[in-house]
């Protein structure tokens, strides 16, 4: 007797769907952004050490110019970046935590979490305007312009104080760069908050969207490290 053949076809790997990859269409997308801007930094970075390494004998000491600290008189080399970077991974930690209360479906640890890492993230952002202010008034003896043309305060987009002015370009190109990152979270963060506190998560039935704007805070944060070593350790 011959068997009946089934005529429903057996699913096939790589055949589509809603999660081929079995996460949604948001996390995806938000890993091939992520991916395509790590790209983009490390281009950034890549061109960064191979101009250091042009101008090596010219290359400011980073303890020289990175050495000033808030109501505190005299120079203290890195402790006010190492500061900012602690701020920045401690929102991380807040980021993990409201993700965490998202899966247990916690609203007000969510809301908590969220608002703490939108103040780390606020701090970060105003430690980084202290830093640039600083870097562009420059030190009070400034810079001797050869051929007697005068004195040289801070730094600028055309010349600097501190050494090539590729220095300067590239500190206000790759900080600021990583600044606007920084910025687009913040609203991020205040949106999905807000999102939060109207209960639409909890109507959608998951916190998703928490779990994507996760994603791109760590990603953000992880991409401070690179440049904090970069710009201020090496």
């Amino acid at each position: 007797m011959a068997h009946a053949v089934s005529t429903v076809d057996a699913p096939k790997p790589w055949s589509g769907g809603d999660a081929p990859f079995n996460i949604s269409w948001g996390k995806m997308m938000m890993w091939f952004f992520l991916v395509s801007d790590a790209l983009t930094f490390s281009s950034l970075l890549i061109y960064y050490g191979a101009t250091r390494n042009m101008n090596r004998e010219f290359w400011p000491n980073p303890d020289e110019v990175y050495n000033h600290f808030p109501f505190v008189e005299g120079h203290i080399p890195l402790a006010f970046v190492s500061l900012m970077t602690f701020i920045l991974i401690m929102s991380s930690v807040t980021m993990v935590l409201a993700v965490e209360a998202g899966h247990r479906f916690d609203k007000k640890g969510v809301v908590k979490w969220m608002i703490w890492t939108i103040i780390g993230g606020f701090m970060f952002l105003g430690s980084q305007a202290y830093e640039w202010y600083h870097f562009i008034h420059g030190t009070a003896e400034g810079k001797v312009v050869e051929h007697g043309l005068g004195v040289i305060h801070g730094a600028n987009m055309v010349e600097n104080e501190y050494g090539p002015k590729q220095f300067a370009n590239l500190f206000f190109l790759i900080t600021g760069f990583h600044g606007s990152h920084v910025f687009s979270g913040v609203l991020l963060n205040i949106l999905v908050l807000i999102m939060a506190v109207r209960g639409v998560f909890h109507r959608r039935g998951h916190y998703e969207m928490v779990e994507k704007v996760g994603l791109y805070w760590h990603f953000v944060d992880l991409v401070w490290v690179f440049v904090f070593t970069f710009f201020y350790l090496i």
